[in-house]
């Protein structure tokens, strides 16, 4: 937390700051062992049988309603416009739920579940889908206290039920470990994404193993929803992660967080960076891997590592990146050049790699981070946007080549985010930063780390080749 949010979060600083119409950051609900899902109860509405498979799946640890009236203040608000068909089938749920939404606790939630626009929609059904964005990007924008809203959105026929990814997406959007994602929606296909065919998974082959999975998730529904997940808390149990660029700040927050989660991890980072990169392997139970991402032979070496040391690999992150800013009309080769080198082209050369290997087919995940600047463009940062927009180019056309394994290749993009970095930003600039997005204060490493971890789990196999923003919704950019 900052110290102008510290300053004004009560007493008579937070009423002057009131008095003088200055913003007042709520401190945001963050994820703690034991905590609750929610701050009280949840209340579902909608007319459809998604509305009662929502409340079905979160009355088993939860206290759900269905009426939005008897409650003083509520945890979370969900919302069912999966079968809206006209923009006239918005209003009556909409408006139900307004009044629920005016009493919601510190670090409430909107969650609204919708089905995802196609081309062939006709115009009503498309107005009545993409109207649901609005909506959803306006609501979050009106939330305070720490408040967010976010969307699930449904690819494909549900037949009355929430697929696992889609329950997994929901849960993640009412925990605290979404407190700084804010305005986004996360596409869930309730299909199957394995795509059968092409290179066989390690269960087939005569390869390292990994216990405790189930057959094939064509049976199971969409990849990752059929594996035996004993220990809920674990989810990365017997799951081995690289994470690149480790040794510290959002690298090391994500190291961390997978490490909670259960993960094997192999953290790399640059030789300059060994010494405190080997503390954090040290510290997390992992190993150490000294690399330059950008040499031809890095994904060989990866993946060298870490069958040598753990059998198979399960898990990318791409986090390592630098900047080299200046503006246009004073950029050169020496500042365009190595930002492309490491923050896309190691990514593409080790994705091939990846791809290539017999060693990397057992429902993997690739998670890169991207950046806000890479969806808005950023002043002083050409470079910098266009590898950050490449990212995401490339996770959209990567996931489908993971999908005969059942695997995935997603992204998130932080916006402004509290690191040694940004730290040494000039006082003026970085508090203007600070307050540009709903939310109006500045992320931390572990909010990317989480949205990390979440796409990097098991349960989120039906989500491939999206887009999460981790920057409590800027108010700049999509």
């Amino acid at each position: 937390m900052d110290r102008y949010t510290r300053l004004v979060d009560g007493g008579w600083t937070g009423s002057l700051a009131t008095r003088l119409g200055l913003p007042r950051p709520a401190v945001l609900r963050r994820a703690e062992d034991g905590g609750p899902l929610v701050p009280g109860p949840v209340l579902v509405l909608g007319p459809s049988p998604v509305a009662d498979a929502v409340a079905a799946e979160l009355a088993q640890d939860q206290d759900v309603r269905r009426h939005a009236d008897g409650v003083d203040r509520w945890g979370a608000v969900v919302l069912d416009l999966t079968a809206a068909a006209h923009p006239d089938d918005l209003g009556p749920t909409v408006l139900e739920a307004a009044p629920a939404v005016r009493s919601l606790a510190r670090g409430g939630r909107v969650v609204v579940l919708s089905t995802a626009p196609h081309p062939q929609d006709p115009p009503a059904v498309a107005a009545a889908r993409q109207g649901v964005d609005g909506l959803l990007r306006s609501v979050a924008k009106e939330l305070r206290g720490g408040a967010t809203a976010n969307g699930v959105a449904l690819d494909g026929p549900t037949y009355g039920t929430l697929p696992a990814s889609a329950v997994a997406a929901l849960r993640f959007f009412l925990s605290a470990r979404s407190s700084f994602v804010d305005g986004q929606t996360l596409t869930v296909a309730t299909a199957p994404r394995r795509t059968g065919g092409g290179r066989p998974s390690r269960a087939d082959d005569h390869g390292p193993s990994v216990d405790n999975h189930e057959p094939s998730t064509a049976d199971h529904g969409p990849s990752g929803e059929g594996r035996a997940q004993p220990d809920p808390a674990r989810p990365l149990a017997s799951r081995v992660a690289v994470v690149t660029g480790a040794a510290r700040g959002i690298g090391a927050a994500i190291a961390r967080t997978l490490r909670r989660d259960g993960a094997t991890l192999v953290l790399v980072d640059v030789p300059a960076a060994g010494e405190q990169l080997t503390t954090i392997a040290n510290e997390l139970g992992g190993t150490a891997l000294q690399l330059d991402i950008t040499a031809e032979d890095a994904g060989d070496r990866i993946l060298e590592h870490a069958v040598a040391r753990h059998g198979h690999l399960d898990i990318v992150v791409h986090n390592a990146g630098i900047t080299r800013d200046k503006l246009l009309v004073n950029m050169d080769a020496g500042r365009w050049d190595p930002v492309v080198a490491v923050n896309i082209d190691a990514q593409l050369r080790i994705n091939d790699r990846l791809l290539a290997s017999e060693a990397f087919t057992d429902e993997p995940r690739i998670v890169s981070v991207s950046s806000t600047s890479g969806i808005a463009g950023n002043r002083g940062q050409t470079n910098y946007a266009t590898t950050k927009a490449g990212v995401i180019g490339m996770v959209r056309a990567t996931s489908p080549l993971l999908a005969e394994v059942g695997g995935t290749a997603n992204a998130v993009a932080p916006g402004f985010i509290e690191t040694e970095m940004t730290a040494r930003m000039p006082f003026a600039t970085r508090e203007v930063a600070r307050r540009l997005n709903s939310l109006q204060q500045g992320g931390l490493p572990q909010d990317v780390a989480e949205a990390v971890a979440f796409l990097a789990s098991p349960a989120a196999g039906g989500i491939g080749g999206q887009v999460l923003r981790v920057c409590g919704q800027n108010l700049v950019g999509a």
